[in-house]
Formats: C-alpha cells, sequence, structure tokens
C-alpha cells in the first residue's frame, strides 16, 4: 500500500536532515516511527503527505507516484486518498462532531444523506455515536481526538497518517486513542503511519521503527 524508497531531505543550506529512507507498509498495517524531536519524523510524515518534497527519493501509495505529482494533483490526491490525525486535533469548533467527521466526504462531494449514515458508522466504530450533535468544545480531549480518528477514515483512505496523536492526552486517554487508531486502520484495510516519540503509543503498532543518526531503522 506505501512504499519508500531512497529518501533524502536535507536542512536548508545542505545538511542532510535524513537519507537512504525506505519503508513498505501493508493494507491494514500500523506502523510506528520514533524518533527525538529535531530528528525528521514530522517532515518524513510530511513528505509521505505530499505537504512537503524531499530531495530524493519515491514515495507510491497504492499504485501512485506520488513524488512525480504536481501540487494541484497532489491536493486533490490528498483530498481523496489521505487521513489525517493531529496531536491539536483540528476539529471545527462551530461543527458538531457529525459535521466534523462528515467534512472529508463534503469536500470530496458526496451527498447529504450518505455523508450522515457515513458518519454514524465512523462514530460509532470508536464509541462516539452518542456524541455526534455535541460541539467540540464539550467534549474531552481523548473523546475529541476519537472524534479525529473517525473522521481520518470516514472517506475510507489509502493511507492514514498520526503525528503525535497522544501528544496532548494522559495515559488512559492515550491508550483509547491509540485502539482506535489501530482498529480504524485495520478495519478499512488503509496503510497506518503514526510518528511519535512515546514508546507507549508505539507499543500499539505492529512494528516500531525508529529514525536516528539520518537514518530509519528498527526500534
Amino acid at each position: 500500500m506505501l512504499q519508500v524508497r531512497g529518501l533524502a531531505k536535507s536542512w536548508p543550506g545542505g545538511t542532510p536532515l535524513f537519507e537512504a529512507v525506505d519503508l513498505d507498509l501493508a493494507a491494514g498495517e500500523l506502523v510506528a516511527i520514533l524518533g527525538e524531536s529535531g530528528a525528521g519524523k514530522s517532515t518524513l510524515l510530511n513528505i509521505v503527505a505530499g505537504l512537503d518534497r524531499a530531495g530524493a527519493g519515491t514515495v507510491t501509495v497504492s499504485g501512485t507516484a506520488i513524488t512525480s505529482l504536481g501540487e494541484d494533483e497532489l491536493a486533490m490526491w490528498r483530498r481523496r486518498r489521505v487521513g489525517f490525525v493531529f496531536q491539536a486535533f483540528h476539529l471545527l469548533p462551530y461543527l458538531s462532531v457529525e459535521e466534523n467527521v462528515g467534512l472529508p466526504l463534503l469536500l470530496n462531494g458526496v451527498a447529504a444523506g450518505e455523508r450522515r449514515e457515513r458518519a454514524a458508522a465512523a462514530l460509532e466504530a470508536v464509541g462516539m455515536a452518542a456524541h455526534a450533535r455535541r460541539k467540540p468544545a464539550s467534549l474531552s480531549g481523548g473523546e475529541m481526538q476519537r472524534v479525529a480518528v473517525a473522521r481520518a477514515v470516514v472517506h475510507k483512505p489509502a493511507l492514514v497518517l498520526a503525528d503525535e496523536p497522544t501528544g496532548n492526552l494522559d495515559e488512559a486517554n492515550a491508550a483509547a486513542t491509540m485502539k482506535a487508531l489501530r482498529d480504524a486502520v485495520k478495519r478499512e484495510g488503509a496503510a497506518g503511519l503514526l510518528v511519535t516519540h512515546s514508546a507507549v503509543a508505539a507499543a500499539a503498532a505492529d512494528r516500531v521503527l525508529r529514525l536516528a543518526g539520518r537514518h530509519l531503522g528498527p526500534a
């Protein structure tokens, strides 16, 4: 589902951030990348998402070589094929929980009735169906992150990317979020890539790698 070959990125001025990164993810697999702050984890995730450009190498997702796409093509590809989970949730405060989850479907032109049905199913899967009419401000941090997981998979993406998704959560909510994320990746048959500095969060993944010394390898 995801194939990365020879990926390299340098800081402005030419100092390498990472180099020769190879990575393969199967459908339904969640892989965690550990690393200290500044190791390049988020930059690597952004390149896989098509939000940043590599200095060298290729990224292929479900047969599409995204490193060869133009900016407009990348934007359309992300909208249809990628789901994101962020540390800071990024839920829109003026939308209900159900409307937040349905937003990727709205952007992809899905009709209102189908949006509601699919958002309800996604919320049910993460245990948040009872909160569909509430606004994000009335939820706990753990509840907001489970809503974010539902939003990340509601449009059935090929790739689910999570950047420090437990960074703002206590231990119990972090565990619930990681279970929701793992279950969602497997249920939807997506490739899931998580970057984190938390060994506890990484332990929920199928495989754990470490980005250190400019290279990606076993943790």
